[in-house]
C-alpha cells in the first residue's frame, strides 16, 4: 500500500471518504509536529492527513514546525507528499479560484528552519541540488486531472514564499512581480526544501484567494478575504485531491 502525506488539511479530514480511519501521533528529534495525524485508507492509499497550523490555525507561519512535520511523515514512511495553500496572484491572468500547480519557488523567509542540516557529518555534506523543486511526476497527476474535472487552473508558476505574518507592501508586492514570481505565499518553500533534503517528492496546489497588494483597482488583501474565498474554493482542491490519490503509483 502506498503511503501519502497531505499537508493543509482543506477538510479532508473531515470526509467520508477513507476507511478505517484513526487519529494518529508521532515524537520527532525536532519537536511535536503542528498537529497529530488523520490516517486513513482510499483504494490502495494509506494517508496521513496534517493541519499545518494546528486544527485551530493558532500557529503562524514563521512558528510551524516544519522539521517535525516533514520528518513525522518520514518516519510514517510516506512515499509522496502532496501540500494545499492559499495564495495571493501577482498576475492578471490567475483570478480568484483559480488553481496553481507551481513548478518553482522563490524563498524569501529569513527566521525558519529550512534544513535537517544543521552539522555536516564527515562525508555527508547537506548541499542538495533543487533545480526543480516539485515532483515532475506529481504535477503531471495534478495537471492532467485538474483538466479531467474541467477546473480553471494553471499548469505551471513561480510560487516565493514569505515570512509573514504580514502581508506585502504595495513595494514589495511589485518587486516579487518583476522578480519572476506568479503566486505569494507563506508556507510553500521551507516545506518543500525539507522533503527534497529528505527524500520525498513533494507537489502543492495553490488556490488563488486576492491579489497580495499590487492593484491599485480594489482593496489590498485582508485575511478574512482570504479565507471568504479560499472556503467558497477549496472543494477544487479537494475533488482534485480526491480524483488524484487513487492514480499515485510506487
Amino acid at each position: 500500500m502506498i503511503k501519502i502525506g497531505l499537508i493543509g488539511g482543506s477538510g479532508l479530514e473531515k470526509l467520508s471518504i477513507f476507511k478505517n480511519h484513526e487519529e494518529v501521533n508521532k515524537q520527532t528529534p525536532y519537536g511535536n509536529p503542528s498537529s497529530t495525524f488523520y490516517k486513513g485508507e482510499t483504494g490502495q492509499c494509506e494517508v496521513y492527513i496534517l493541519s499545518r497550523h494546528g486544527r485551530d490555525h493558532a500557529i503562524p507561519p514563521t512558528l510551524v514546525n516544519n522539521r517535525a512535520n516533514i520528518h513525522a511523515l518520514k518516519q510514517f514512511g510516506c512515499q509522496y507528499i502532496l501540500a494545499t495553500t492559499a495564495c495571493g496572484s501577482l498576475r492578471e491572468e490567475i483570478r480568484r479560484g483559480d488553481i496553481v500547480i507551481p513548478d518553482q519557488f522563490i524563498d524569501f523567509t529569513v527566521h525558519r528552519k529550512n534544513t535537517f542540516y544543521e552539522v555536516f557529518e564527515p562525508g555527508q555534506l547537506g548541499h542538495v541540488a533543487m533545480p526543480d523543486p516539485f515532483s515532475q511526476y506529481l504535477r503531471k497527476l495534478l495537471i492532467d486531472t485538474a483538466s479531467e474535472l474541467g477546473l480553471s487552473f494553471h499548469s505551471k508558476g513561480t510560487v516565493v514564499t514569505i515570512e509573514g505574518p504580514r502581508f506585502s507592501t504595495r513595494a514589495e508586492s511589485n518587486m516579487f512581480r518583476i522578480l519572476g514570481a506568479d503566486v505569494i505565499n507563506m508556507s510553500i518553500a521551507p516545506e518543500a526544501a525539507l522533503a527534497n533534503e529528505a527524500g520525498i517528492p513533494y507537489a502543492p496546489i495553490a488556490l488563488s484567494t486576492d491579489y497580495d497588494s499590487w492593484r491599485h483597482d480594489e482593496k489590498p488583501v485582508t485575511w478574512e478575504e482570504v479565507l471568504k474565498v479560499f472556503e467558497e474554493n477549496v472543494i477544487h482542491v479537494t475533488n482534485l485531491l480526491i480524483k488524484v490519490l487513487p492514480k499515485i503509483r510506487e
